[in-house]
Order: structure tokens, then C-alpha cells, then sequence
């Protein structure tokens, strides 16, 4: 038995954050059933990679999940839905803000029907405040958030994150909304309307950022591979590729001078405490690269993780799914799928010891379950309203 197997969960969401919202919750055993627009479904369908015909990224975070097509712009479609809220725990959308109400769907409506239901919105920039009208994605949030601004090398223009990063703890930051309002729900008895955005959550990434604008009043530099916080801390290339040293202690710093064989730094002046290093990191990693080139990633790896020193190598998304820690945690789960057949999905990433989450299928196609789905949950909607 999985932790959230008694819950019933309506995925009005496309694209990325509402999806991976409802996937979390798909993944701890939830009942998610995706609604999507019979012309095409989810626009992440039309993402490639494609797998005979499938969008790689679509199945990767919509497995799990059942699919229903309905035109919530046909009367008959819309009641269908409506029929469904009422039998739901836990409704998400990622409409722009105002799009649910004008469809007769939004929170005031349909928590009149069902005052139990947890309504979780994620939008780009929440449902209130002068941005709340505007559209959302997570190029925009993350230059708006103060994410890119700090992402790329000193010199030039900021970098853009490569990882949706904003997408992806909007729907972690969803789901533990959701979470939250039914731990509630426990104790109440009713549900409640959770509002998180992509702005929000790339605004509570930047935690040293927003420390040193608090703390100065400064913008915060772009530092390339430096820390904000601690040195050495960051990339160093070796002899055949590059590998990152968390130095944050002066025990660790000492260390790996000793394995580095540059000891004759721990007692200049520059290095002697941890805010020396931080201030002068450009000069102590000049210093130090020197005695990384010599020798290989395997090899200084081995050294560090043998003296108690966080260490390891930068490894490519193939090296990552074959490392063996990768395989023991179950990071890579094979599922079949009804057109692709046998493929390769990530695994869950929240271990539970005694209802612990699980890939039980593949993305559903679009409206496969359709008939299924509304009979199911239409039986439930009519002996709820006959009691």
C-alpha cells in the first residue's frame, strides 16, 4: 500500500510544473487522472525527443497517470468534469490566473460542491499581486527571480539555467502544498486553495543571495564556479576531466592541501580562515589547479573519499545512469508502454520504509482512459448524491 493510494487527483495542468506536481503524487500511489483536450492533448505531447511517435519528456513525467479527453468548451464535456470534482481530494491547474473561473471551475465555485477538496493553482507569478495576469515559464521566472543573474562566469552576460529548475520546484512546492492542506483537512474536515508560483519558488532558491542582500544591501556578484559561502568549494579540472571539492571546513581545506601537496598554503595568509578563502578564492584556486591537472578524476576521488573529504567526479547524464549508486537507489525504472513498449523512466526519489512510492505504468495515451475513468468516478459522484 502506497501513501496516498485513497486519494483521487484531477491533473488539469500542462507542460511541466502542474504535471510534475501531479506526478509526485501519482508516484506515492494517489489515482491522478490527466484531463486533456481531445485536439492534441497536453502541448508537452508535441515535445521532442519522440519514441515511435511519443514525446520522451510527455511520458517521462506523466507516468502513473490515467487520461481523459474532454472539450471543456462543449456543455456535455464540462459537466463531465464537474461531475468528477465532486468525487476528487485534490484538484490542480496551471490555467493562466482567471481562466478556471471563466470555465466555472475555479476554487469559490467548486468548493461550494465539494467543501473537502484541496485546489492547488500554480501559475507564473500567483494568483494575486500586479503580475498575477501574466502568463509563465521558466526562462521567464528564472530572470525574474534573480536566478539567471547570478548563473555564468563573472565577466558577460548571464547564463541561462539549463534545468527548469523554476518548473520543477513550482511542482515540488505544489505537491507539498497539497500535502500540507490535506494534513489539515485531518484536523478541519475541509479543504483549501493552494497558490504557488514559478516566481515564488525561484525567488526561495536564491537562500545566499537573499542572506547577503539582507545582510549588505548589495547586489550579489556572479561568481562562475566560486561559492558565495565557502572555498575551495567548486569545479577543478584533473588530468582527464573535472570533479568538484566541497572544502567548507578547515579540517577539509587542510586535508586536501595535505592530499593535494600543497600544504605550504595552509599558513599563507590569504587562506588562514574560511572568510580569508572566500574573499581571495580567485587566488586560491589559481593556486591550487595546478595540483589537480597532475592527476587523474579516479584517482584524487579515491584520495579524498578515503579521508573523509566530500569529493566526486562531474559525470555526463549517460555516466549517471550507468554509476552503480544509481542502479542501487533505483534511479532508472524500466515500464512498458502500449506504442514505445519497453523504455526507461526515473525513479522515485523520496525512499518511505513502510508505504513507499513506485512506477506502477507508463504515460497514459491520450484518452485512453477515458470511458473507464468516467464511470468510475460518475458511479461514486451519483451514490454520494443519493446518500
Amino acid at each position: 500500500m502506497s501513501s496516498l493510494s485513497h486519494l483521487k487527483v484531477l491533473d488539469l495542468t500542462s507542460h511541466l510544473a502542474g504535471p510534475y506536481c501531479a506526478m509526485i503524487l501519482a508516484d506515492h500511489g494517489a489515482d491522478v487522472v490527466k484531463v486533456e483536450n481531445p485536439r492534441g492533448g497536453d502541448s508537452l505531447r508535441m515535445t521532442p525527443p519522440f519514441q515511435e511517435g511519443e514525446s520522451a519528456p510527455f511520458m517521462l513525467w506523466n507516468r502513473n497517470k490515467r487520461s481523459v479527453a474532454l472539450d471543456l468548451k462543449k456543455p456535455g464535456d464540462l459537466q463531465k468534469l464537474k461531475d468528477m470534482i465532486i468525487v476528487a481530494d485534490v484538484l490542480i491547474e496551471n490555467y493562466k490566473p482567471g481562466t478556471a473561473e471563466r470555465l466555472g471551475v475555479g476554487y469559490d465555485v467548486v468548493s461550494a460542491t465539494n467543501p473537502k477538496l484541496i485546489y492547488c493553482s500554480i501559475s507564473g507569478f500567483g494568483q494575486t499581486g500586479p503580475y498575477a495576469p501574466r502568463g509563465g515559464f521558466d526562462l521567464i521566472a528564472s530572470g525574474m527571480s534573480g536566478l539567471m543573474a547570478i548563473n555564468g562566469p563573472p565577466e558577460g552576460p548571464p547564463y541561462r539555467i539549463p534545468v527548469p529548475v523554476t518548473d520543477v520546484c513550482g511542482g515540488m512546492n505544489g505537491a507539498i502544498g497539497v500535502l500540507l492542506a490535506l494534513a489539515a483537512r485531518e484536523k478541519t474536515g475541509r479543504g483549501q486553495h493552494v497558490d504557488t508560483s514559478l516566481y515564488e519558488s525561484g525567488i526561495a532558491l536564491g537562500v545566499y543571495e537573499a542572506a547577503n542582500v539582507f545582510a549588505t544591501g548589495e547586489v550579489p556578484e556572479r561568481l562562475g564556479q566560486a561559492h558565495r559561502g565557502s572555498a575551495p568549494y567548486q569545479l577543478f579540472p584533473t588530468s582527464d576531466g573535472y570533479m568538484t571539492i566541497g572544502g567548507a571546513q578547515d579540517s577539509f581545506w587542510r586535508g586536501a592541501c595535505e592530499i593535494l601537496g600543497c600544504e605550504h598554503l595552509i599558513a599563507d595568509s590569504r587562506f588562514k580562515t574560511k572568510a580569508d578563502r572566500v574573499t581571495n578564492n580567485k587566488e586560491l584556486v589559481a593556486e591550487m589547479e595546478v595540483y589537480f591537472r597532475d592527476r587523474t578524476t579516479a584517482a584524487l576521488c579515491e584520495a579524498f573519499e578515503n579521508a573523509g573529504i566530500p569529493a566526486g567526479p562531474v559525470m555526463n547524464h549517460v555516466q549517471v545512469y550507468d554509476d552503480p549508486q544509481t542502479r542501487s537507489r533505483e534511479m532508472a525504472i524500466e515500464v512498458t508502454h502500449p506504442k514505445v513498449g519497453p523504455m526507461k523512466t526515473i525513479g522515485v526519489p523520496v525512499k518511505l520504509s513502510g508505504t513507499p512510492g513506485g512506477i506502477r505504468g507508463p504515460a497514459p495515451l491520450l484518452g485512453e482512459h477515458t470511458e473507464d475513468v468516467i464511470e468510475e468516478w460518475t458511479a461514486q459522484s451519483t451514490e454520494m448524491a443519493d446518500d
